[in-house]
């Protein structure tokens, strides 16, 4: 496998759209320099979205940071026909000078709000929609989806099983990384466990049961090696399984240290009750049992609802891919050029002009009770401001923070919003988003001005 085959620091820069190439070489040639602010946000929320929960920013800051056109680069672009030569040199030194704002990862986020302000020269803003978008959006789909799974399964671990279904090699490490955000508990994913420190889950599948001549021959081999493990019980006769590890526990006595079963197909519920009555019958009250198998956060709902007495979960497809919602509606659109504001007019993608802050406001009793949309510095605005300035003249401002650091805000975020919109069924967020007056009228009059 050639380096290629990878995305790295030195082909990211390569990881756009031709067309942002394109206009990069106008611009270029237009002497189109001039400092401009793009937003990066989400028009609307999916359904049954009550709100989004942002990540992804640390992924778009290395970039930022490490952005470059090497030799090899170069020379590819050059073998396009497309570009001039007096254009390569200039991506020979490009390098990325400006200014980000961001909302800190792991915060809930609404409609029309930017996630991510960039202002910077023309050139340099553009050439970052791609990656930024497929980064930032990626992650913030992914941390939204999780966040309801551990909502669902109050409490209960969450355990990341999605690697091998997701939508290529990077999906499965920056999804790992949002899923932890967003209160997940492990995952099954090695690498990612290596590259951000989080905890890594994982025991056995039915291959290595049908391997051995016998099931209690698998349980016990597997039970020496590993003998805090937990044993997967469904491969055969589920119930007769659990009563397998049962008579293995008696023969065993005080060296029998197993932590848990695993159910992974079946009606869960009903063969969770079962096997916790054959677990408590026996004496087995600290064995624990985790399900797995085509659950999502509507599954685990309806599991708990119904008392079925589980106390993890493994989800893997429908959480790796976002199964009822794998896209979120996001843009990255030009706000303000050389100091003048822009805007879109198309009918359902109007966009807000200008730069902005986000203010959130308190409802009582500890909770959020709306937002509003602001342009940047409007005097008389109130509330907790959102976007800060996490990187200037391309390098960042603030620490690194630590993965468990956002997971940490995340949870605390979370405890904020109101009851109805960390559910799993609704119509619309009832979260309100206000535009300010101030924001309102610069709008009036930038359309008035591009409708003449």
């Amino acid at each position: 496998m050639s380096r290629a085959d990878w995305v790295t620091a030195d082909n990211a820069a390569l990881l756009t759209d031709l067309y942002e190439l394109t206009m990069l070489q106008a611009y270029h040639r237009e002497g189109l320099q001039d400092t401009a602010v793009f937003d990066l946000f989400v028009r609307k929320l999916p359904p049954n979205r009550g709100f989004l929960l942002a990540a992804g920013l640390e992924t778009a800051l290395d970039y930022l940071e490490n952005l470059h056109f090497p030799a090899e680069a170069l020379e590819y672009l050059g073998s396009l026909g497309q570009f001039s030569d007096a254009f390569l040199d200039y991506l020979a030194g490009f390098r990325f000078t400006g200014e980000v704002r961001a909302v800190p990862e792991g915060s809930p986020v609404f409609p029309d709000e930017p996630l991510l302000e960039v202002i910077a020269p023309l050139p340099e803003a553009q050439l970052a929609e791609t990656f930024l978008l497929n980064q930032i959006h990626f992650q913030t789909l992914m941390a939204s989806k999780a966040s309801r799974v551990v909502e669902a399964a109050q409490g209960r671990s969450v355990v990341d099983f999605g690697a091998r279904r997701m939508h290529g090699a990077d999906a499965t490490l920056k999804a790992a990384r949002a899923f932890y955000i967003a209160g997940v508990h492990a995952t099954s994913n090695v690498l990612a466990g290596q590259v951000y420190g989080i905890p890594v889950s994982g025991t056995m599948a039915h291959s290595y049961i049908e391997a051995h001549p016998d099931e209690l021959a698998a349980f016990e081999a597997f039970a020496r090696l590993y003998p805090e493990t937990i044993l997967l019980v469904d491969t055969y006769d589920t119930l007769e399984g659990v009563r397998k590890v049962a008579d293995m526990a008696e023969r065993w006595g005080d060296a029998f240290r197993v932590r848990g079963i695993r159910l992974d197909s079946g009606d869960l519920g009903e063969l969770a009750r079962g096997a916790r009555e054959i677990l408590d019958a026996r004496g087995l009250h600290g064995v624990s049992i985790f399900a797995s198998g085509s659950l999502d956060e509507y599954a685990i709902a309806d599991l708990l609802e119904d008392d079925a007495p589980i106390d993890g979960f493994g989800v893997g497809t429908h959480l790796g891919v976002s199964e009822d919602s794998p896209y979120l509606d996001s843009a990255y659109k030009l706000v303000e050029y050389a100091g003048e504001p822009r805007m879109k007019l198309a009918t359902s993608k109007t966009t807000l002009p200008a730069r902005k802050q986000v203010y959130r406001h308190s409802g009582g009793e500890g909770f959020y009770g709306g937002d509003t949309i602001a342009a940047l510095e409007e005097p008389g605005m109130e509330g907790q401001p959102l976007l800060e300035t996490v990187m200037r003249e391309g390098e960042r401002l603030l620490p690194r923070r630590g993965l468990d650091e956002i997971r940490n805000h995340a949870a605390r975020e979370r405890e904020h919003l109101p009851a109805n919109l960390r559910g799993l069924r609704m119509s619309e967020s009832a979260y309100p988003v206000a535009v300010s007056e101030g924001l309102k009228s610069a709008v009036q009059r930038l359309r008035a001005t591009l409708q003449r």
